[in-house]
């Protein structure tokens, strides 16, 4: 259960600004044997948790983005607002990436996107991302 936990809470902090990379251990615990359904509950949950986080930030706390400790620049928030203005909330589909989604994930906070319409394109998104790592896992282990 501990092994699920930490996957969980490093997930988490892999959808935050933190420097946090879970797929590191996400591999190293498909290859002790751990059930791969929990690691993807256990992935999927935290690092869409952890895009929730950011959603909070942006909504509620974007009046500190003059502030040196604040998480994202003004030329990238402009960028990632501009994109998202131009696609939409289907963008959030992709929160997943590496570079952007967590960007992404904050611009929604911004613009009032949905809590509930928020967390299922964010749950899909990553659900599937960790499903492609664990398949592909999978079949390079076989």
């Amino acid at each position: 259960m501990s092994a699920y936990l930490a996957l969980f809470w490093t997930a988490l902090g892999a959808a935050t600004i933190l420097p946090f990379y879970s797929e590191f251990l996400l591999i190293a615990l498909y290859n002790r044997g751990l059930d791969p359904f929990g690691l993807w509950l256990a992935a999927t949950t935290g690092n869409t948790l952890g895009a929730l986080i950011n959603w909070l930030i942006g909504r509620h706390l974007t009046h500190y983005s003059d502030r040196r400790w604040f998480p994202f620049k003004e030329k990238h928030l402009h960028h990632a607002q501009a994109w998202f203005q131009k696609y939409g909330v289907w963008t959030l589909l992709l929160s997943w990436m590496p570079i952007g989604g967590d960007a992404l994930t904050f611009v929604a906070g911004v613009m009032r996107v949905r809590f509930g319409l928020f967390m299922l394109l964010v749950a899909i998104g990553k659900g599937v991302r960790y499903a492609v790592v664990i398949a592909g896992l999978s079949s390079f282990f076989s």
